[in-house]
C-alpha cells in the first residue's frame, strides 16, 4: 500500500471523512512514537464489487509503546457509500479506554457519525482523570441524535452517535473527536503499566469490546456481499476487531 493511494482515496470522499482522517493522523504523529503495524500484505489495499459498483478499502496501521494497534480504514463504494473507521487498541498492560470512531456517508450526506472513549476495565468506568477532563468540554448539541445498537453497552456516557444535519454540526463533531484524541493521546503518554493481576481484567474487557463490535450486522453484510462470508468473517476478526492475546 502506498501513501499516495490512501491519500488519493480520501480526496474522493466526503469532506468530513477527509478532514477527520487528516486530524486523526495529525494527532498520532504529534503525540505518539509511531512504528508500523504490519497487516497481511493483501489486506492493506482491497478492491471488490458491490451491487455493480467498485469497492475500495484501504487500511493504515501503526503501533506505539502504549498501543498495540492503531487502525485507520477508509472505504468507498462507487458514489453510494463513503466510510471511515478507526480504533486505537491499547496494550493490555495499560488501563486505557478504546478510542473508536466511525463515519458513514453516501451521496454527499453523512448518515452516521459515532465516536467514543470506551472503558474496558473491570468496573466499566472511565478513570477519574478522563471523566473530569471530558466533563469540562462544552456539551455539543446535535439536532439528530441516533440510537445505539443493542450491543452498545460497551460505550461510555460520553459517546456521540448522531446524524449531522449541517456543515456546522459536521464541524462540531470533528472538533469533539479532535478533543477525544488530544485527551487520549496525552493520557496514554502519561500512563504507567498496571499490575499483572489487572492485565487479565483489561484483556477480558478488550475481548468483550471486540466481540460486541463484531456483531455489527451492517458492516458484515457489506463485506459479505462484496467478498463472501468467509472473507468477511476473517476481515472482521483479524483486521477490524482482532482479539488481544
Amino acid at each position: 500500500m502506498s501513501t499516495t493511494s490512501i491519500s488519493s482515496l480520501r480526496e474522493q470522499q466526503h469532506p468530513l471523512i477527509r478532514q477527520l482522517a487528516n486530524s486523526i493522523e495529525a494527532a498520532w504523529h504529534k503525540h505518539l512514537d509511531l512504528s508500523p503495524y504490519n497487516l497481511p500484505a493483501e489486506l492493506g489495499y482491497v478492491e471488490g464489487r458491490l451491487e455493480g459498483e467498485k469497492l475500495i478499502i484501504e487500511n493504515r496501521c501503526y503501533q506505539t509503546p502504549q498501543f498495540r494497534k492503531m487502525h485507520l480504514e477508509l472505504a468507498k463504494v462507487g458514489n453510494m457509500l463513503d466510510i471511515l473507521h478507526c480504533v486505537m487498541f491499547p496494550r493490555p498492560e495499560y488501563d486505557l479506554p478504546m478510542f473508536g470512531c466511525d463515519l458513514v456517508g453516501g451521496r454527499g450526506q453523512i448518515s452516521a457519525a459515532i465516536a467514543d472513549l470506551s472503558p474496558v476495565n473491570s468496573d466499566h468506568c472511565l478513570s477519574e482523570s478522563y471523566t473530569s477532563t471530558l466533563l469540562a468540554l462544552p456539551v455539543p448539541n446535535f439536532s439528530q441524535p441516533r440510537e445505539l445498537p443493542e450491543w452498545g453497552d460497551i460505550f461510555s456516557e460520553f459517546c456521540i452517535f448522531v446524524r449531522p444535519s449541517s456543515t456546522e454540526e459536521e464541524a462540531m463533531f470533528l472538533k469533539r473527536v479532535e478533543a477525544f484524541l488530544e485527551i487520549h493521546c496525552q493520557s496514554a503518554i502519561a500512563s504507567n503499566p498496571i499490575s499483572p493481576d489487572k492485565v487479565t481484567q483489561i484483556i477480558a474487557g478488550q475481548r468483550n469490546y471486540c466481540t460486541k463490535q463484531q456483531q455489527n450486522d451492517k458492516t458484515r453484510r457489506v463485506l459479505e456481499k462484496a467478498f463472501g462470508s468467509e472473507w468477511a468473517d476473517s476481515y472482521m476478526t483479524t483486521v477490524l476487531f482482532d482479539l488481544p492475546n
